[in-house]
């Protein structure tokens, strides 16, 4: 899946970005607004990872089938 479909679907992708980082509120979710690189540092701050962790872990969420 390519960032742009992401990005035109995000409310759509909600439901599955909240599965997979549960600690993402509607609030924050509302704030990245589907950008990729606030996406980056919500996780980042909210899981208290690094930002190369946090890029990872979207890459994986954005490759999956």
């Amino acid at each position: 899946m390519n960032w742009d479909t992401i990005k035109g679907n995000w409310k759509q992708m909600t439901g599955s970005v909240k599965e997979q980082w549960g600690k993402l509120t509607d609030d924050d979710l509302t704030v990245i607004e589907g950008r990729r690189e606030q996406l980056v540092g919500q996780i980042q701050e909210r899981y208290g990872i690094a930002k190369d962790e946090a890029e990872a872990q979207v890459k994986a969420w954005e490759n999956r089938p």
